[in-house]
């Protein structure tokens, strides 16, 4: 990282505050109806970014990561464009907005406590990387396999493309080796 962009960096974080406090506010989903919106633990931001595109970028993150959390579907629509598209989308799972949606329910049957951490998230350009932490406990049922309360703890990596303040396009990975480890589906 230069030390320009560091430099930059630093000083959003300074902005950091005023920023999220502004995004509760932008349309599609009122302050009022929004639940507590992830954080993001670390947060870097390109300086060069406008600051309502930078805003906007964030915004849509940290609405979709609290998605994963809840389940909300009005989170999952105010966080992603009407013509989403996942770009590794897994084998089974529906394209567009009904992709998350279909995966944020199988989720939450097995691991109803399910809990999203954005552990760090990188601001460039029209991309958004999101580094994920997942927690929780598995005490629903994952493909006839009932949960005995076993600790969830697993991570992932999202890159967003934002188009007019909402995710176009995501890449993703999953540890899914370790979470199918934990809910005991797979040997360690």
């Amino acid at each position: 990282m230069s030390l320009a962009f560091a430099s930059r960096a630093h000083r959003w974080s300074r902005l950091l505050p005023a920023i999220l406090s502004a995004a509760l506010t932008m349309p599609a989903l009122a302050a009022t109806d929004a639940p507590q919106l992830a954080e993001p633990h670390t947060l870097l931001v390109d300086a060069s970014l406008a600051p309502a595109q930078a805003q906007a970028q964030i915004l849509a993150a940290r609405r979709y990561a609290t998605f994963w959390t809840t389940g909300d579907a009005a989170l999952e629509q105010a966080a992603l464009a009407p013509d989403f598209a996942d770009r590794t989308l897994p084998p089974g799972r529906p394209q567009g907005l009904a992709g998350p949606l279909a995966a944020a329910k199988f989720v939450h049957a097995a691991v109803p406590d399910i809990h999203c951490d954005v552990e760090q998230m990188i601001v460039a350009g029209d991309r958004v990387v999101a580094h994920l932490h997942f927690t929780g406990h598995f005490t629903g049922q994952f493909k006839g396999v009932q949960g005995k309360g076993q600790p969830i703890d697993f991570i992932a990596t999202d890159v967003y493309r934002i188009a007019d303040g909402r995710i176009a396009e995501n890449w993703h990975i999953e540890d899914n080796l370790t979470f199918l480890q934990q809910l005991g589906v797979v040997a360690k």
